[in-house]
């Protein structure tokens, strides 16, 4: 692969694009813009989940004041008791059953005390949701509009840069050039070093069998790092 000069010439001026995107990347502008787009995104599906539980919670809460009020009125049926005494009925049986029917009408009423309690929690965190989506969409307005403006801020150096790289790619083979905008997009940077010694730039010894490949201009990947490896 005799191509190094042109892959040193691709890296250098690719080092001038890159450090524009991590200009963009890391600044504040891209940084409130993404918060605000991720939740954005986000949204829809949270609403659709808060929605869904607010639903169950109205749906469970019907279901115990609906049994709440069936006990009462068995309840109620006790009233007469003394008239159900007078007919020969068993008046340890009908208390028996009187008290197991209060039990069971105080356990509704806990289990509806507590359910309350989370319909509430569901009602504030839905509305603290809801103000903060307010708050975001305004940031994901305001933050874009700083964010295009950044980017276009080096529009030209970066069209400029791109029509030098793809005046340099067309010296270097199709294969070797996808290799490197792969180990680009995985953030191996540099991705051409030079040898140091009998070791690479990430620290690992270079065999003997690849150093005599990177004679006449030669590039080789490290079997470590996957860097290419050259010779000066």
């Amino acid at each position: 692969m005799p191509v190094l000069n042109e892959l040193l010439e691709y890296q250098k001026v690719d080092a001038q694009l890159r450090k524009i995107e991590h200009e963009v990347s890391a600044s504040e502008e891209q940084k409130k813009f993404s918060q605000a787009n991720k939740f954005m995104k986000s949204a829809p599906e949270r609403f659709e989940a808060q929605d869904k539980r607010a639903a169950e919670l109205a749906s469970l809460r019907e279901e115990l004041i609906r049994r709440s009020e069936d006990i009462t009125k068995q309840i109620a049926e006790y009233s007469e008791l003394d008239e159900m005494v007078e007919e020969g009925g068993d008046v340890s049986f009908y208390k028996k059953n009187a008290q197991a029917l209060l039990d069971r009408l105080r356990a509704l009423k806990g289990e509806l005390q507590k359910l309350n309690a989370d319909i509430a929690a569901t009602v504030e965190e839905y509305d603290r949701f809801k103000k903060q989506g307010a708050a975001m969409q305004k940031q994901y307005k305001e933050y874009k509009a700083k964010r295009d403006e950044l980017v276009n801020s080096h529009k030209e150096e970066v069209a400029a840069l791109r029509a030098k790289l793809a005046e340099i790619a067309a010296k270097i083979p199709p294969e070797l050039l996808a290799k490197y905008q792969q180990k680009r997009k995985e953030n191996i940077f540099p991705i051409i070093a030079p040898l140091n010694g009998n070791m690479c730039i990430c620290g690992m010894d270079f065999p003997l069998a690849l150093q005599e490949k990177l004679s006449g201009g030669n590039v080789v990947e490290c079997e470590h790092c996957r860097r290419f490896v050259y010779k000066k």
